[in-house]
C-alpha cells in the first residue's frame, strides 16, 4: 500500500467528470487500499478517486468510530433521495481546515460496485448519506465549496493558493 497525493482545491483536475470503473480487479482493489490508507492517514472519512488524480467513479467511505468499517462504491447511483433536507457542516480532504454548510437529502438509496466488484444496495441516512452525496459530486468534478456564495468561494480559493504559494499545507 501507498499514501498517494491528495489534490487541494482549486486544481483543475478536481473539476475533472470520472469515467465509469470497467472492472473491479486487482489493479482497482490496489488502488482501494491505498486510497483507504491515504483517507484514514489524512484523518478524513471518505475520498474519492478523482482527488488522488485517478478519474474513475470509484469512492472510499468509513464513517465508523473505530475506523475499521470501511466502505468501497465503484459506479455507484443514486437510485433515491428523500425530499427532506439538512444542511451540514462538510469539510474535504482537498479543502483542508474548510468548514460550512451544505444542503443534501436527509436519506438516499445508491447501487454500487463493492470492493469485490459485486452489486449491491445501501440505504443511508445522517452522515453516511451526506459522505456518499459528497464523494459522488466529486466524481463529477464538483467541490463542496461550490454550494457556497461566490464571495465564500473566492475567499477559500485566495486562501488555498496563497497557502500554495507560501509552501504550506492549510
Amino acid at each position: 500500500m501507498a499514501l498517494l497525493a491528495i489534490l487541494c482545491y482549486p486544481d483543475p483536475r478536481l473539476h475533472t467528470v470520472a469515467k465509469p470503473v470497467q472492472a473491479v480487479d486487482a489493479r482497482i482493489r490496489k488502488l482501494v487500499a491505498d486510497m483507504l490508507e491515504t483517507m484514514y492517514d489524512a484523518n478524513g472519512i471518505g475520498l474519492a478517486a478523482t482527488q488522488v488524480d485517478v478519474h474513475e467513479r470509484l469512492i472510499v467511505i468509513d464513517v465508523s468510530e473505530e475506523r475499521n468499517q470501511p466502505m468501497v462504491l465503484a459506479n455507484p447511483e443514486i437510485l433515491w433521495a428523500s425530499d427532506d433536507k439538512q444542511v451540514n457542516d462538510e469539510g474535504c480532504l482537498s479543502v483542508p481546515g474548510i468548514y460550512d454548510g451544505v444542503e443534501r437529502s436527509s436519506r438516499i438509496r445508491v447501487r454500487a460496485l463493492d470492493g469485490e466488484g459485486n452489486s449491491r444496495e445501501i440505504e443511508a441516512e445522517g452522515l453516511l448519506a451526506v459522505c456518499i452525496q459528497h464523494e459522488m459530486d466529486h466524481l463529477v468534478g464538483k467541490v463542496f465549496v461550490e454550494y457556497l456564495s461566490p464571495l465564500k468561494r473566492n475567499r477559500i480559493k485566495t486562501k488555498m493558493l496563497k497557502a500554495r504559494r507560501d509552501g504550506e499545507r492549510v
